[in-house]
């Protein structure tokens, strides 16, 4: 099965739309975001995101290039943090997606957000 239209899930998450995000996933799915401990099962990751996604006022991801396989996406790109201040941080972040059956079973974020929650 091809993989899916990854600006789809790019442009569901810079909406903060959980059910967009939820769809590409595999019932089982883990999710890894940085150096935060991985969440396991789709259920469970739309509410940590529900939650993360509280914490910023938005997002913005660009310069978006995806190479996918038979098995894997590997995506790289810039993200923008809008914090609640208004205040921004931009960063390059890589994600490796493992996949089955269109779906994605491993969602791995490599992104160095250290700063996001400090004022520059």
């Amino acid at each position: 099965m091809a993989n899916p239209d990854f600006s789809v899930l790019f442009n569901g998450i810079d909406a903060k739309d959980h059910n967009v995000f939820r769809d590409f996933l595999t019932e089982d799915a883990q999710f890894r975001f940085a150096n935060h401990p991985a969440v396991v099962g789709r259920e469970a990751i739309v509410s940590f995101l529900e939650g993360w996604f509280q914490s910023i006022a938005a997002i913005k991801h660009s310069d978006l290039t995806v190479r996918a396989g038979e098995g894997f996406a590997l995506t790289e790109g810039v993200v923008t943090y809008t914090r609640h201040s208004g205040s921004t941080l931009a960063v390059p972040f890589a994600n490796v997606f493992n996949m089955v059956d269109g779906k994605i079973k491993d969602y791995l974020i490599y992104v160095d957000n250290s700063t996001l929650y400090t004022e520059a």
